[in-house]
C-alpha cells in the first residue's frame, strides 16, 4: 500500500470509545418520571395521588432534582394556567374517563389498578412534553407544578428568567432517548450525539421560523 493511501487509512481510524464516553452522565438531560400512584381519602373524598420527579441540569430551572406529589386535577390546572398564559397550543391531558364515574358504578372505576396505570402513563407523557418545550420552559406555572411542594392558585403569572447561558439541548435533543417503555437510555455513539446537536440546532431555527409567521395569530405549536 502506497504511502499516501495508508495516511488516508489512519484519518479514517476513529479513537475507540471508552467507558466514560459510553456510560457517563448526560451533557444535558431532562427527565420526568411519574410514578407510584396512591389512593388518599375514604369514600366519595377519594383520589389518586402521583410522584413526579425531575432530573435535570438545564440551567433553567433552579433544583436538579425535585420530587413533588400531584393529582390529576392540578395537571388541570397546569394546563389550563399555560392555555391562558402562555402563547402554546398544549397536547390534551389523558381523558377524565366519566364512563368509569356511571351512577351505577360509583367511583369504582376510578380506582381499578389498570385505570390508574393508563392515567399514569398518560400523564407522564404529557409532563415530558409540556417540560421539553423551549417556550413553557420559562413559565412560572410550569416552575411551580415540577418544583414547589405546594401549588399557589393565586400565584402571578409570568415569565422565569434564566440566570445562565441557554442549555445546548432541551428534552427533543437530549442525549438520552426516550422508549415505550417511558425510560430514557443513554446514546453510546458520539456520532449520535452530534446528531441531536443539529437537531436541536434545526429545532430553534424551526420555531424562529413559526413565532415570525404566526405573530399575528400569536400560537405556538409543540
Amino acid at each position: 500500500m502506497s504511502e499516501p493511501a495508508v495516511a488516508d487509512t489512519r484519518r479514517l481510524n476513529s479513537k475507540p470509545q471508552d467507558l466514560t464516553d459510553a456510560y457517563g452522565p448526560p451533557s444535558n438531560f431532562l427527565e420526568i418520571d411519574v410514578y407510584d400512584p396512591q389512593i388518599v381519602g375514604v369514600g366519595r373524598n377519594r383520589y389518586t395521588t402521583y410522584e413526579v420527579r425531575m432530573r435535570t441540569n438545564l440551567p433553567i430551572f433552579k433544583m436538579k432534582d425535585s420530587c413533588v406529589r400531584r393529582r390529576y386535577s392540578d395537571f388541570e390546572w397546569l394546563k389550563n394556567e399555560l392555555e391562558r398564559d402562555s402563547k402554546i397550543v398544549v397536547p390534551p391531558l389523558p381523558g377524565k374517563a366519566l364512563k368509569r364515574q356511571l351512577p351505577f358504578r360509583g367511583d369504582e372505576g376510578l380506582f381499578e389498578e389498570s385505570f390508574i396505570e393508563e392515567r399514569r402513563s398518560g400523564l407522564e407523557q404529557f409532563i415530558n412534553r409540556i417540560a421539553g418545550h423551549p417556550l413553557a420552559q420559562n413559565e412560572r406555572c410550569l416552575h411551580m407544578f415540577l418544583q414547589e411542594e405546594g401549588i399557589d392558585r393565586n400565584y402571578i403569572p409570568g415569565k422565569t428568567i434564566q440566570t445562565a447561558a441557554p442549555a445546548p439541548c432541551t428534552f427533543i435533543s437530549t442525549s438520552w432517548h426516550y422508549n415505550a417503555g417511558g425510560k430514557y437510555q443513554r446514546c453510546r455513539k458520539k456520532t449520535q450525539l452530534l446528531l441531536l446537536d443539529k437537531l436541536r440546532d434545526s429545532m430553534y431555527k424551526l420555531f424562529d421560523v413559526v413565532s415570525l409567521f404566526s405573530h399575528s395569530t400569536h400560537v405556538h405549536y409543540f
